[in-house]
């Protein structure tokens, strides 16, 4: 008997969706293409909200923004929610192996007392901060519009869920479940805090999602995250003997230089659809900009005391650069 094996190349009939071919031609489509584009639902919507019968439930008008297409705001990671799954994978697996090492080698019994206490004390309590900016994100991931903005915004608000687990995590590894009762005590009671608790509690009733992507995405995180991992966990307290808090903080420090290129280029992708939505995005900016920096100055005083101003300062202009870049002047 005798076998012939041949290649053969089968031609497909269609080359993807309909859908993609009319946005990008007869051509074959990536996943992230096939996951992200015109799949936003437009039509035969059955019942207005019965909270706000005058708007549908999925409403361009609901944000100042105006887009002519709404998908011209895609993610440059093509995050699609295998991509986002392996990739946050990856970085938890290198979470895990930070925290075994520092347990298992007795690190935090080496570290000095003073700086375990800031770490407690600046840390703990931001898991509140991060829980409201799961919530933040999740409100734009319902009620934003077009699937390229709202998928990347579910992805950012279970990242901050991890966040604020990953806090939790590091308030129990330097201090046990009293410090998990003391940064909610401080949250919720401590001078310190209260300014940006009040600035966590005003996002979340915002109506606009893009306003709350602005207050929360672009504003409060553009600043406290490099004020807070950058100046004083990988700075400060690495110099101090608490290079360990760096390792326990190592996603926050990654997460923060990965989102900020979604961040931006959102942010640069809409201003310049139009003078109105950059107008908007600046007064939005500038407005929440003010009271951000009223919000983290207490945290900046409580590790640098008298050089609390000087630090914000260069933080609030190393903002303003990176908003310069792509567009938002403030």
């Amino acid at each position: 008997m005798h076998i012939d094996l041949r290649t053969v190349s089968i031609q497909p009939l269609r080359q993807t969706f309909d859908h993609l071919v009319r946005r990008f031609g007869d051509k074959p489509a990536s996943r992230y293409q096939e996951a992200s584009y015109d799949i936003q639902a437009a039509e035969n919507l059955h019942y207005r909200p019965t909270w706000e019968p005058e708007q549908e439930l999925y409403d361009t008008r609901i944000t100042k923004i105006v887009m002519q297409d709404w998908y011209a705001l895609k993610d440059p990671r093509q995050f699609y929610y295998s991509t986002y799954t392996l990739t946050r994978a990856r970085q938890q697996e290198n979470a895990e192996a930070n925290f075994a090492f520092v347990e298992s080698r007795g690190l935090v019994e080496l570290m000095p007392e003073g700086i375990r206490r800031a770490a407690l004390e600046l840390l703990v309590p931001l898991r509140h901060a991060a829980w409201g900016a799961n919530l933040n994100n999740t409100f734009i991931g319902g009620y934003g519009y077009g699937t390229v903005f709202t998928q990347p915004c579910i992805y950012h608000a279970m990242d901050n869920l991890g966040t604020a687990q990953y806090l939790s995590r590091i308030g129990l590894l330097l201090g046990d479940t009293e410090a998990l009762d003391a940064g909610k005590a401080a949250w919720m009671q401590g001078d310190t805090w209260q300014d940006l608790r009040r600035y966590v509690e005003d996002t979340l009733v915002l109506r606009d999602p893009f306003e709350s992507f602005v207050a929360q995405n672009v504003v409060l995180d553009g600043l406290l995250y490099p004020l807070v991992y950058a100046r004083i966990v990988d700075e400060h307290f690495a110099a101090n003997g608490g290079s360990m808090v760096a390792m326990l903080t190592q996603f926050m420090s990654d997460w923060f230089d990965e989102t900020r290129k979604w961040i931006d280029a959102v942010l640069k992708v809409a201003a310049a659809e139009s003078d109105a939505n950059r107008e908007q995005l600046q007064a939005w900016t500038c407005a929440w900009r003010e009271r951000a920096v009223v919000a983290l100055t207490p945290l900046a005083c409580q590790v640098f005391v008298d050089q609390a101003d000087e630090i914000v300062s260069e933080q609030l202009d190393a903002f303003k650069a990176r908003l310069d870049k792509i567009g938002v002047v403030i």
